[in-house]
């Protein structure tokens, strides 16, 4: 079901909270706002938030929630009952350690939470518990925050946003015990935490920071906000908001304000650090803080109108439900987070907590569009939703009212659907009974993201991974942490890689990153990002086209921008870098089969190369069957050497199977192995659990020094043995796999599709296609056809098509979209121009 007032990203109300960031910054520098404004509100709506109330709190459903806070806080009591020298909880020694600082005030904060319940009989030495806490504050402060001079060690994260957070909820929730018992601890503490914005302004928000962005610039804001509600500043308060709106602000990449590239994009695209493809963790936080904010601001008088909650409803539809499939976030957008213990139904939690309170701020058919998702997610999950992770009591009880309320369980995309993310070079295809979801890397994309020891062996995660969801299945026995512990990093599906040994970061260099200060290596130097924590590739070519539920996508394989800079010589002569492998790559998405081309494929400098069609894990003891057949119909044999025209994987325990057609290329090797590795391989922080698998893995390998080479083949999910020897008649052909035109035609269907590389003229079909492009035609009944163009490139200005054959005339087009007739056919001149990648479409008839 689709929102009443939605539609694309880029449409008001985004616009609209742009122009109310800077009325709000205008206001905040001529002196007090409007008289119905109320900051204690703020307050009291935070407290709220955080600690529900008497009707929230007096339900059983939030009984868990308060119980598991209060057991936190007696936990927390008594680490700081056995605390040592320079410790404030036991276990967590200070003076060097910035993850112990900000550990230390969140127990404090913790502690603090469970003595201000709202309806519920409060400890019997809750004052003196809450005195205890801010004794612990001012300890803290003396210690170890408030000397400028001694602090802002390790990550800038912890004392511009992390700390912060921790204190000023903690001075919001004891503000009362605080004006008896400590009153000069409110101002104290935030005139520090204003000294520590570094990467501000004279203490304050700078929206030129390269820090000051997308969900950190929305945790920030939202720091300055309560903290100018605690003291009285208006003037505090409306600055912080007018930062704040500009979050919500879609992003313009040929515009950029402020140069600020992270945030959403039109298509649905997140992206953090400039280059992240972000959604499933930085976004997600976002999605949290900026309901937050609602919630906050409700009945204050700061937020004029529903603007924030429609640009809020517009992320939801657009960017995060494609990425959400039967309760699980998929792994392509989450960067480093992928090396996590948690998994991809733990990480919809916050989405569904989101959905939940937003739902509270919207009427009619788009509250029932909301709360059919929620229920929905509940409906398609295979993990049960542990409400005692929502932030708020207020959302549990929401939440069981929601799933008690007549709504029906609804997605809020169709079953089959095609989602073009090309802003953040990420692609999601579903159909009812399975999600297909792809990570791209070029020029304006990382190919990864490593950090603070997490993500251990990130290299190829951007080269053409895929992930493929089954119905039906339980997503923690096919992906999550155990995905990425279980397989080599050089054989994640989709993946072509190079064959060779290749050291982490911290093995490197004994550090979780580079450090070099006299060439600008810094554990956050620019230089850092550049080449270390997420390095972007360097070619233009990621993207596709995008016809209804159909779309073709392709990729250039690039080396890493690391590597190129080593290669000019620019980087210090001990900052080690690696090779990419050659390969350029196209994906046809249909109905019942995902098709892949591959051309020019090469270790390059001698080095052999594998290009995996899929890697699957399974638990040790699922009966996993494979199957095949010969181009002759005679079964396929492990033992033999008869390369197989079709495969199938099954998963007989968990009722999944994944077929493979292979049309050209070398002979495909197969793999089935029992392994067991530590998760502690992915990230430093990870316990040292050893994870058994099975691991069945199929492969083209060449050997080093094999010219380049192309090949061909369809993964065809939940495909049975019959169908799969079907393919032998069709539908599916290749029209071109070449590094210069990949094409290729569903007969059934009526499609046909082409990526094309290079310069000149290219011919698919009855398609010609001018330079670089990617081009998705579609005949039906009747003699119609609609077209979609797309620039993969984001560089050219027009894009021109001829369709050969007998003229067509124009029934509908995109604005750009130019139709003409030309001898032998007709032509469609599309202007790309600032399009960054989007397709444009015409629907063309034979009638005249």
């Amino acid at each position: 079901m689709e929102f009443s007032r939605r539609s694309a990203l880029s449409v008001i109300p985004a616009a609209t909270l742009w122009a109310l960031s800077r009325s709000l910054r205008a206001e905040a520098a001529a002196g007090p706002g409007p008289a119905d404004r109320v900051p204690a509100a703020l307050l009291s709506n935070t407290v709220a938030l955080f600690a529900g109330t008497a009707e929230s709190n007096a339900r059983p459903e939030v009984a868990p929630k308060l119980a598991s806070l209060r057991a936190t806080a007696q936990a927390r009591l008594a680490a700081m009952d056995g605390a040592g020298q320079d410790e404030l909880f036991e276990g967590l020694p200070l003076g060097t350690s910035d993850p112990n600082l900000s550990a230390s005030y969140q127990y404090l904060y913790e502690i603090a939470l469970a003595t201000c319940l709202p309806g519920t009989p409060g400890p019997d030495d809750g004052p003196a518990v809450r005195r205890r806490v801010l004794d612990g504050l001012a300890r803290l402060h003396d210690g170890w925050f408030g000397d400028q001079s001694k602090g802002y060690y390790g990550n800038w994260f912890h004392w511009e946003i992390g700390i912060p957070a921790y204190v000023t909820k903690t001075l919001v929730l004891l503000r009362d015990e605080l004006t008896t018992y400590r009153p000069e601890l409110t101002a104290t503490y935030i005139a520090s935490m204003d000294a520590y914005l570094r990467n501000g302004k004279d203490g304050d928000v700078d929206l030129d920071s390269r820090f000051h962005t997308g969900a950190n610039l929305a945790d920030i804001t939202t720091n300055r906000i309560l903290q100018g509600a605690l003291l009285g500043d208006e003037a505090r308060i409306t600055k912080a908001l007018a930062d704040q709106f500009t979050v919500y602000s879609t992003i313009d990449p040929y515009q950029p304000r402020h140069g600020v590239t992270d945030g959403f994009y039109a298509d649905g695209s997140f992206v953090q650090h400039s280059s992240v493809a972000y959604t499933g963790s930085y976004g997600k936080g976002l999605l949290t803080r900026s309901v937050q904010t609602v919630k906050i601001l409700d009945g204050t008088g700061y937020l004029p109108d529903e603007g924030l909650v429609g640009v809020v409803q517009g992320w939801i539809a657009d960017g995060f439900a494609p990425l959400v499939f039967e309760g699980w976030l998929m792994e392509i957008v989450k960067g480093r987070a992928v090396s996590r213990t948690g998994t991809g139904y733990a990480d919809v939690t916050a989405v569904v907590e989101a959905v939940v309170d937003l739902s509270s701020h919207t009427s009619g058919s788009d509250t029932e569009a909301l709360e059919g998702y929620v229920k929905h997610v509940r409906e398609t999950s295979k993990a049960g939703l542990d409400t005692t992770a929502f932030v708020s009591p207020v959302s549990i009880a929401r939440y069981a009212d929601i799933l008690d309320s007549p709504a029906p369980a609804r997605d809020l995309g169709p079953a089959a659907s095609h989602a073009a993310y090309n802003a953040m070079g990420r692609t999601v295809h579903r159909r009812p009974r399975y999600a297909f979801a792809l990570a791209r890397s070029s020029e304006r994309i990382s190919k990864y993201e490593y950090m603070s020891g997490e993500n251990l062996m990130p290299w190829f995660q951007g080269d053409g991974a895929h992930y493929l969801y089954l119905s039906g299945a339980d997503q923690r026995e096919a992906f999550g942490i155990d995905y990425f512990t279980a397989v080599p990093p050089h054989r994640l599906a989709g993946v072509t890689a190079p064959v060779e040994t290749r050291r982490t970061v911290p093995e490197l260099y004994g550090t979780p990153w580079y450090d070099n200060p006299e060439r600008g290596f810094t554990s956050s130097s620019e230089s850092q990002n550049t080449y270390v924590y997420f390095p972007r590739g360097t070619q233009a070519f990621s993207g596709g086209a995008r016809l209804g539920a159909y779309g073709v996508t392709g990729l250039v394989q690039s080396d890493d921008a690391a590597y190129a800079a080593g290669q000019a010589g620019t980087l210090p002569e001990d900052f080690v870098t690696y090779r990419a492998a050659g390969a350029t790559r196209s994906w046809f998405m249909f109905d019942d089969e995902i098709l892949v081309l591959s051309a020019g494929v090469t270790g390059h400098a001698g080095r052999a190369v594998t290009t995996t069609v899929d890697s699957r894990i399974a638990d040790p003891s699922s009966p996993v069957v494979l199957t095949g057949g010969l181009r002759d119909g005679s079964p396929w044999e492990r033992t033999g050497t008869a390369p197989p025209a079709w495969l199938r994987y099954a998963d007989e325990g968990q009722r999944t199977a994944v077929g493979y057609v292979f049309l050209s290329g070398p002979p495909p090797v197969a793999a089935l192995d029992t392994v067991t590795r530590s998760r502690r391989l992915v990230r430093l922080a990870n316990a040292d659990t050893a994870v058994t698998k099975q691991v069945f893995t199929l492969s083209y390998e060449q050997a080093p020094g094999e010219r380049p080479t192309a090949m061909a083949h369809a993964l065809v999910p939940n495909a049975s043995a019959r169908q799969l020897a079907s393919y032998a008649h069709g539908p599916l052909s290749v029209l071109s796999n070449t590094v210069r035109l990949q094409a290729a035609v569903h007969s059934h269907l009526g499609i046909t599709a082409a990526n094309s590389f290079t310069q000149g003229t290219h011919q698919a079909g009855r398609l010609s296609i001018d330079g670089p492009a990617s081009v998705m035609l579609r005949r039906t009944g009747g003699g119609a056809y609609s077209i979609a163009v797309s620039d993969p490139t984001t560089t050219r200005r027009t894009v021109s098509v001829t369709l050969h054959g007998r003229p067509l005339r124009r029934v509908s087009a995109d604005a750009g979209v130019r139709v003409r007739h030309v001898p032998g056919g007709t032509r469609l001149d599309v202007t790309t121009h600032q399009a960054y990648g989007r397709s444009l479409t015409a629907t063309l008839t034979e009638r005249p």
